[in-house]
């Protein structure tokens, strides 16, 4: 093999190679070892044909592009690999040229891993606040305990907000029933606002056994493009009527719904509950807004492909969410309107941050000459283990050693920036803490 050119620009190598004739005629011989039980030759039981009689009847080309396949491998180790190069993504032969001699010409194409130059990464600046519970948050959060072990009853009186109520719809057009409009013996709470607006309030005053025609239009911005703005009518019937009773907030619900015999003490765990998990979601926005910073400091060209990567990543691990819950990627894409490339698009850009995030601990690991002792990494193959509940020495063959140093390099050099990090006074955050 000879490389006959070479070019690199913005971190994409370009190499135009010459494949000897020996080497191009052991890949056909593989390729043809690997393909010949396909092919059909007069004469010859399927499979057993000899090659050049292949050749004979589809052409002497039949096997040069599997050819080429079949020793990619190599010539790319050879050819770049070998050279010091360093890459990411996959790589691709752009062009062939199949020579008079039996060589061939092609050009091989690949991304570089970038060179990072570093910025400040030590005394970033970044707002953090003071973790902080009020009142209203702990009586929330046990409003929530309550509800949860509320009775529910049936009971023979009109409908009121916050009952719920056993129904029968079917959804009316211009007359006419539309798809997904019909439900028997659904619970509806009214209140919840989980049908259209103006449903569930019409049916407040209603008892079991009533019926009603509920009369309303679809949103302007309704998902279904056939029903937004529309004026409908569906077809109510009830059949039951439940009150959600509520226990009163002592300490008898205390010892109901946790291991503490007064509501004092429950108070008090809500409260230290709550606090904890807004003074992690705090690190962990103080830490990202630093990470952040200490990627924008640095000059990084990220070639593209490491971000497609780190998308088709993000679009697995969200696929692997949703079908915790019941529900796969591509049911989340035809509820969102059959397109997933829109969905693709938006996290396109946090994909890039996390790539830049990456490479720049990456840098920043090898300019403190951070080093992983083999004891850390057999510990980590331990931790990875017992998260999955597996056996270690699955994991040990299932996952990379290089990959899990290359983690706690990561995590070393994060560690680095963060303990040098300054924290600045912030904004008290209005959100709710997140519920794992």
């Amino acid at each position: 093999m000879n490389v006959k050119n070479t070019a690199k620009e913005n971190n994409h190598l370009k190499l135009d190679v010459n494949i000897d004739a020996e080497k191009f005629e052991e890949g056909q011989q593989k390729a043809y070892a690997k393909n010949r039980k396909y092919f059909s030759v007069p004469g010859f039981r399927k499979g057993k044909a000899p090659r050049k009689m292949i050749e004979n009847l589809y052409g002497a080309e039949i096997f040069h592009t599997d050819a080429i396949e079949e020793i990619f491998p190599d010539v790319f180790q050879k050819t770049v690999l070998d050279e010091g190069y360093k890459t990411v993504g996959q790589p691709s032969v752009t062009d062939v040229k199949y020579n008079e001699d039996g060589s061939v010409d092609v050009t091989i194409e690949t991304d570089l891993y970038p060179e990072v130059k570093l910025g400040s990464y030590k005394g970033i600046e970044a707002p953090k606040i003071e973790a902080s519970v009020s009142d209203e948050e702990v009586e929330k959060e046990l409003d929530r305990k309550a509800n949860e072990v509320a009775r529910i009853i049936t009971v023979e009186r009109p409908a009121q907000e916050g009952d719920t109520a056993v129904i029968d719809y079917e959804g009316f057009k211009e007359g006419v029933p539309f798809e997904g409009g019909k439900g028997e013996a659904y619970e509806l709470r009214l209140g919840s606002h989980t049908f259209i607006p103006g449903f569930e309030e019409q049916l407040i005053g209603l008892s079991a056994g009533d019926e009603k025609d509920v009369n309303l239009t679809f949103p302007e911005e309704y998902h279904a493009k056939e029903l937004a703005g529309k004026p409908v009518t569906f077809k109510v019937k009830v059949h039951e009527i439940k009150e959600t009773q509520v226990p009163a907030k002592d300490d008898e619900l205390a010892k109901d719904v946790s291991e503490f015999d007064t509501l004092d003490e429950l108070r008090n765990d809500i409260r230290a509950t709550i606090l904890k998990q807004k003074a992690e979601g705090i690190d962990r926005a103080f830490e990202n807004a630093v990470l952040e910073k200490a990627a924008e400091n640095a000059e990084i060209q990220v070639p593209a492909s490491m971000i497609d990567e780190e998308v088709k990543a993000e679009m697995e691990r969200f696929d692997y969410q949703l079908r915790s819950q019941g529900m796969s990627l591509e049911q989340y894409g035809k509820m969102m309107g059959g397109d997933l490339s829109a969905f693709e698009k938006s996290i396109r850009p946090s994909a890039e941050q996390s790539v830049r995030m990456r490479l720049t601990l990456n840098a920043i690991a090898e300019a403190e000459q951070l080093a992983v002792s083999d004891e850390e990494i057999e510990e980590e193959f331990k931790q990875i283990a017992a998260s999955y509940g597996m056996d270690v020495e699955k994991i040990r063959a299932a996952v990379p050693v290089e990959e899990v140093k290359s983690d706690l390099l990561v995590r070393k050099a994060r560690d680095i920036v963060v303990g040098a990090a300054v924290a600045t006074a912030g904004e008290e955050s209005k959100e709710e803490p997140t519920k794992e």
